[in-house]
């Protein structure tokens, strides 16, 4: 929407996966991610959950703009976990205490949370990258908007910028079928199990995660965060 100045029309003329590659896509007889971002013409906007050291070289090369989201744990754990159990490309994570296990050794798509982000985290002065929190983002959209805005060489007025903080919240997007998966097929994500865009809320973990549990994270967290600076509000 920052980039097509909030104008509503052009957002919801193509479903977000097509407008925003995924890099790492890759299922034929459909185009990869690759394909699709190859195809499309410059300033592109593509999508990865790929930690740094996987990322492709000539992003770093070409010193591209990086806008890096990260949630914490908890909360993340939390989310995947409902995410695995209806997406039918990825293993079943099993009950939720299986799932806890898997989360906190790494066995997920895309490697360890805590190598991720602090991967991420510890270069993000040395390349063109925007670091965000979630929780920021639900607290402040509009000064989040506005940093990314800013990062984007973009200079919306403050009408348009009220617009974008309105069809970006969480609520609409959830209604959206441009952006909220419903048009892909129940073979690939079971909604019926759970939604894909399911509460985004902060602290849902606390509806999950046993005090047991709780304290058994908080110890494997500081042991595995040592020596980071890296803060998140809510833990």
């Amino acid at each position: 929407m920052i980039e097509h100045n909030g104008d509503v029309e052009k957002c919801q003329r193509a479903i977000i996966q097509h407008r925003h590659p995924f890099i790492e896509w890759a299922r034929p007889p459909q185009p990869s991610g690759v394909d699709k971002a190859n195809a499309m013409p410059s300033p592109r906007i593509l999508r990865t959950h790929l930690p740094t050291q996987l990322l492709p070289p000539s992003f770093w090369e070409n010193n591209c703009k990086f806008l890096y989201v990260a949630r914490n744990a908890k909360d993340c754990m939390v989310s995947y976990y409902h995410f695995q159990r209806m997406n039918q490309m990825l293993p079943d994570p099993g009950t939720w205490e299986e799932y806890f296990e898997t989360f906190i050794s790494g066995k997920v798509g895309w490697g360890s949370w805590y190598d991720h982000v602090k991967g991420w985290w510890e270069i993000k002065d040395r390349y063109q990258i925007l670091f965000l929190f979630y929780e920021d983002m639900k607290q402040d959209p509009k000064h989040e908007i506005q940093k990314v805005m800013q990062f984007m060489g973009k200079n919306l007025d403050e009408t348009v910028l009220d617009k974008i903080v309105q069809e970006t919240s969480f609520e609409k997007m959830k209604e959206n079928p441009m952006v909220n998966r419903s048009t892909v097929p129940k073979s690939i994500l079971d909604q019926s199990i759970s939604p894909f865009m399911r509460k985004g809320t902060v602290g849902d973990w606390k509806n999950h995660f046993t005090v047991a549990q709780n304290e058994r994270f908080n110890e494997i967290y500081k042991q595995k965060m040592e020596g980071s600076s890296i803060n998140f509000t809510e833990l």
